[in-house]
């Protein structure tokens, strides 16, 4: 069974506020409208949920911050029991990410390679197979498809143009007004 994420980005508003320390956190849209997909690769990399690819989480098993905003809490209350790994990331925190990082570990999986006529050997996604005992950097050609085991870095798991770009880009929007640390992914799983 697969796992997909929920959750909201959130803004606390500063400007027009006296006591900035005391501005609410504000469900600012639903990572639903922004991101469609499901890399566990990203999931591992962001929050330790399915981290087949070894990575330490940037921002694992944080819980449901204490000031989440009312509709955040309640969206992810909706999915008790099956909501499960809440967290959050602030985008202060992802705006100093090093995305060359290498995973701790080399990738559980194997990178699949099929050959076309035109491009040669093109990536076509990961499976479990034949990866016992076989050390990173290793290939070898299976049923005709090039089987190899790697070590991720973050940017691979995490394309800077890829499916998490316009929830990246509506993080930075906010934080341009608020600063990045009043902006944050606050997120959970279901399976």
């Amino acid at each position: 069974m697969g796992a997909d994420i929920h959750g909201f980005v959130e803004c606390r508003a500063t400007y027009g506020t006296l006591d900035e320390d005391k501005a609410r956190w504000h469900a600012a849209i639903d990572l639903d409208l922004l991101y469609g997909g499901r890399s566990y690769d990203a999931f591992g990399c962001l929050f330790g949920v399915r981290n087949h690819a070894g990575f330490r989480p940037l921002a694992g098993d944080r819980g449901i911050p204490a000031d989440v905003s009312s509709r955040t809490r309640q969206a992810y209350q909706e999915w008790d029991p099956d909501g499960h790994s809440p967290s959050w990331i602030s985008w202060a925190e992802l705006a100093t990410v090093d995305w060359d990082e290498p995973a701790e570990a080399v990738d559980e999986r194997v990178q699949e390679y099929k050959r076309t006529p035109d491009q040669g050997w093109v990536r076509t996604g990961k499976s479990f197979r034949g990866r016992q005992g076989r050390s990173e950097g290793a290939e070898w050609i299976e049923d005709g498809i090039l089987l190899r085991v790697v070590r991720m870095v973050r940017r691979d798991a995490v394309p800077e143009d890829g499916e998490w770009a316009p929830v990246w880009k509506t993080m930075s929007a906010l934080a341009d007004v608020h600063g990045g640390e009043n902006v944050r992914l606050v997120v959970w799983f279901d399976n």
